[in-house]
Parts: structure tokens; sequence; C-alpha cells
């Protein structure tokens, strides 16, 4: 048996950043994976689902090249191309993090592992040989899947979650994609711009539903215009695939609609991967689907930890590198503070792309703020007016008594970059008077948060 300081089971951006921090931390550390390295952030995820909405947002400005007084004939796009595209950026990341592994002496065990108690784990490798390892801390990274509703059960053909909207052999002529979040969002914007007929359909009242309600109804506008169909406060209560394609029974506010389609994307949120993993063996609590830890990522067995979408927090890709982090100088003896989740960004990668941090409109008036509030759209900005990219705004909310910046919420281009500045704002607790008075370049994009902030404080100019 192999002893580590640190092993860490799964590899996605929790587990192999986890895994070069402790590494870094002078802790002999093994990372265990299954598949390939990076886990479905780099090659399901995160990293190829971008890959396919660059060529998308580059298929629709060549579609629009007269816009900006150019010409382009007979264009057109190579969907097989577009996804072979995708799988190259995704296996040339997965090949960066074998480079980090060799790199920070990461011992890389390949194989399915199961934890055992003493802080042990067993590792079945392809060929069925059991292999057991040991180490002082082990660290839970096993992600999430796509989550499966019992209305929408996925055949991989005719309904399908994100792996397979990724590599599609053919395009489909009409797609219905079930769910709003951001998976359901960007592949809706994929596939309408690549030609497909896509209709949305939503539980809830607004397409993302955790975004403020202005960004929600203005990319709902976005969409619309763009020839995407949108049905809010609508349930799929059953599919037929039993024809050649899929008949999708949706309930609404109006009675029962049937929709045709080839495919439909099931978009319903994620699965955590708990199952199979030991957990009831060592005595590691949970807690509906997920792994209860304290402020460190301990759970309640001495010597186990939990990150990343196992855990209570964001299912997201930064918040499972930022708890892998914290949690391993923590084992090191480095004095870390708890994560704030109240400021961590959120990005949906769709055109026009949305992000955010913070409280919205109506969660800080719930909690009995005072509000100054300020917005900015980008048709008045000179940057986005020349880039052709005026759709969307920059929206900020302040504590009127204190100055404090409780919200930021984008809707444009590029705005998934520029939320940065308000988080790093947020964590210096910045106020609204010092954003306003940080002079911002011109032109560009991310001066429309100055004017935001103007704006809330009625200092705008340019409105």
């Amino acid at each position: 048996m192999s002893n580590f300081d640190v092993i860490v089971l799964g590899s996605g951006p929790g587990g192999y950043v986890t895994a070069i921090r402790a590494s870094q931390l002078g802790l002999k550390t093994a990372i265990i994976e299954k598949e390939s390295l990076g886990g479905v952030c780099l090659n399901w995820g995160c990293i190829p689902t971008k890959a396919l909405l660059k060529s998308a947002q580059v298929f629709e400005y060549l579609k629009h090249a007269e816009d900006y007084g150019l010409k382009a004939e007979g264009v057109d796009k190579d969907f097989d191309a577009v996804v072979k595209r995708s799988r190259n950026v995704a296996d040339g990341m997965s090949k960066g993090v074998q480079f980090l592994m060799k790199k920070n002496k990461i011992e890389v065990i390949n194989g399915y592992g199961t934890l055992k108690t003493g802080k042990k784990v067993v590792v079945k490798d392809a060929d069925g040989k059991e292999t057991e390892y040991g180490a002082s801390h082990i660290i839970i990274a096993t992600g999430a899947r796509s989550r499966e509703l019992p209305s929408l059960p996925q055949d991989g053909k005719k309904i399908i979650g994100y792996r397979k909207a990724m590599t599609l052999e053919s395009q489909p002529k009409k797609l219905v994609v079930v769910g709003s979040g951001a998976i359901g969002i960007e592949f809706a914007y994929f596939y309408n711009a690549m030609g497909t007929e896509v209709t949305v359909v939503e539980y809830m009242p607004h397409i993302v539903p955790v975004e403020d309600e202005d960004v929600s109804k203005q990319l709902e506008r976005s969409f619309k215009k763009s020839g995407v169909k949108i049905m809010t406060s609508s349930e799929v209560t059953k599919v037929d695939t039993s024809g050649d394609g899929v008949q999708v029974f949706v309930k609404t506010s109006k009675g029962e609609q049937t929709l045709e389609a080839d495919v439909v994307l099931s978009a319903v949120g994620i699965k955590s991967n708990i199952e199979n993993i030991g957990l009831e063996s060592v005595g590691i609590a949970t807690d509906r689907d997920k792994i209860m830890v304290n402020d460190y990522y301990q759970t309640n067995i001495p010597g186990y930890y939990a990150i990343g979408d196992v855990t209570p927090g964001q299912a997201l890709a930064h918040v499972a590198s930022a708890e892998g982090i914290l949690c391993v100088e923590k084992i090191a003896g480095m004095h870390v503070e708890p994560l704030d989740y109240g400021n961590i960004p959120g990005c949906t990668y769709c055109m026009p792309e949305v992000a955010s941090v913070g409280l919205t409109e109506k969660q800080a008036k719930e909690k009995g703020y005072d509000l100054k509030i300020g917005k900015f759209p980008f048709s008045a900005s000179g940057k986005a007016k020349a880039s052709g990219a005026a759709d969307g705004f920059v929206k900020v909310i302040f504590d009127a008594k204190y100055g404090e910046w409780l919200g930021c919420h984008m809707i444009g281009v590029g705005v998934t970059d520029m939320i940065a500045e308000a988080v790093v704002a947020r964590k210096l607790e910045t106020t609204g008077h010092e954003v306003l008075k940080a002079v911002h370049p011109h032109p560009t994009m991310s001066e429309a948060v100055m004017e935001a902030v103007a704006d809330a404080y009625d200092e705008v100019i340019h409105l």
C-alpha cells in the first residue's frame, strides 16, 4: 500500500487544483481519476462549450458582415468541424493538466476509487485489478452529472444531457431545451445560431431565474429577437419518443401544448456524484444529495474532506477550485478565512453574455436595505455602439446608508470578463463613491460600470 499526505478523489477543476496546491505546500499528493484528467469542466463542460459558443459567435459575425461595411459571400457552417474543434480544444486542455501533474510531482492513479475506513482508498483499474492506497487526508472531489427528471428520461439519442449535446452526429432541425439555467441557455444560443429551431421551456416565471429580473427580461427580449421561442411558467409533463422525432407535452398557464422536435435537451440541473464511492461504509454524513462539511471542508469523519459540486456551495468550477485551495491550506496549517459565498460571480456565456455577483434588487429589498440603484445601457456606450454590441446594460445596487456595493448585474458583450471589477471591489469593501472616483478608460465597455454607479448617485454624465 502506497501512503500519501493527500489523496484527491476526482480531477475536475476542484480536484486537480487542490492537488497542485497541496504539492506546492510540500505535501506528497496523489489524484485518482476514472476518466480523463480535468473532469467534466475541461472535457465536457466549461471549456468545450466555450469553443462551441465561439464558433457560433464567429458564424453570426460572418452572417452580419454587411453591418460592418464588409462582404462575406457563401458563408456556411460545417457542424462536424465545429464539434471537432471543440473536442480538440478539450483534449488540449486535458493534456495541459497532465503536464501540470508531472510538473508538480503528483502521482496520477487511473481507475475508480472507493473510500474505506482508516483513511484508505481502493482503486479498481480498467482490468479490474484493485490496489489500496492510504493518506493522512482524503479529499472527495467527484463532481456532478446531468440530473434526470422522471418525466424526461435520457436515452442519449432523442432525449439527451449536456455531454451528448456537445457531440451530436448531426445538427437537429428542431430542438427543445428544458431548463434555462446557464447550461440550457448556452446550448439554446449555440444551436439557434447554427440554424436550429430552438424552443426553451422554463418552469419559473423568467429564464435564467437566479439572475436579477431586469437581466432575465433583457435576455428574453434578445433571444426572441434572435428567433428563440421562450415558454416560461411551463412544465414538461411527458415525452413520446415512439415516432421519428419527439413529442413534448408541456403544461402552461393556457393549457397543455404539444411541441415537435428532433431532440430534447434536458438541462434541469445537476446530480452530485456521491453514490458508490464508499460514503456509507466510512460513515460520512450527507443531506439532500450533498456531503456535509464545515467551513474548511472537513466531513464528520476526521481525515476525510469534500469540495466542489458534492458539497452545498454553488456548483461552479471557480468555487470548487477556491474550496480546494482553502481546504489544503488549512490542512497545511496556514491561517485561512472561510470562503465568502455571497461574493461568488456567476457567468452565462450566451450572446449577449450574462454576469452577476451579490444580491439582486429583489433580494436586497427583501433584506430591508434602503437602496441606491444605477443602470447604464450599452446603447449609450461609444465602444458598444462602435462594436455593434449595443444590447444590454450594467446595473449596480448600493446600500444608501453606508455605500456598500450590494450587487452588480450585467448583460452584454464581454461582461463575463468585466464582472471581476465588482467582485474585487466588494472584497475590498469599496464604496460606491470610491468606484465613481476611480477613473475608467474611454472608450471601453468597462466604463459602463462607472457610469452605472454615477447613475445610482445622480451624477451620470452620458444619459
